[in-house]
């Protein structure tokens, strides 16, 4: 019987998490939303007006007897910067910000040694922004965001910002790719 355990990570634009994290061998489900913030049931807009709080993440379901929570981290810090504070690229706002919203400590503690372990190594060039919270409420952005690379792949910013991500995820991690 699989394992099924919950993530929840904001890394920029939840389009390009959600294209990621349904390539790799293990996740069950993903779903973009929003989480993080203090507005009841958001709207993309509200969210993109920056007065709720909330990032945009997904949330993914995912057989830890396959892919580890720690596995997602490798890939989550392999698709985004983690040391610009808001921001991915020409995504600017707070809804954009690197986050990781437990559900346990057990993933707080394997997030905060991570991000120790990252910042060590020095392959980013500034100290890590990356904010790790405990996960309140998760709201399922409007189905028009679910899916989205997979439904517009040929879309001007799928094809200039959540393609190059999937292929980099490809090359970096071929290992847990799904079959």
């Amino acid at each position: 019987m699989a394992k099924i355990e919950t993530a929840t990570l904001g890394g920029g634009c939840f389009w390009c998490l959600e294209a990621v994290y349904q390539e790799v061998k293990g996740v069950e489900g993903v779903v973009s939303g929003y989480a993080g913030g203090h507005v009841p049931n958001p709207t993309y807009e509200q969210v993109c007006g920056k007065q709720t709080g909330h990032a945009e993440v997904v949330q993914v379901r995912y057989d830890a007897d396959v892919v580890s929570f720690e596995d997602l981290l490798d890939i989550f810090f392999t698709i985004h910067d983690p040391t610009t504070l808001n921001r991915q690229g020409n995504d600017v706002g707070p809804q954009y910000r690197s986050a990781i919203y437990v559900h346990d400590e057990g993933q707080k503690a394997q997030a905060e040694a991570k991000i120790a372990a990252l910042e060590a190594e020095g392959l980013w060039p500034g100290k890590f922004t990356t904010e790790v919270a405990r996960l309140d409420v998760f709201y399922p952005a409007e189905e028009y965001h679910q899916n989205y690379f997979k439904r517009n792949p040929f879309a001007g910013y799928c094809m200039a910002v959540v393609a190059p991500k999937v292929a980099k995820f490809r090359k970096m991690h071929l290992e847990r790719l799904r079959a």
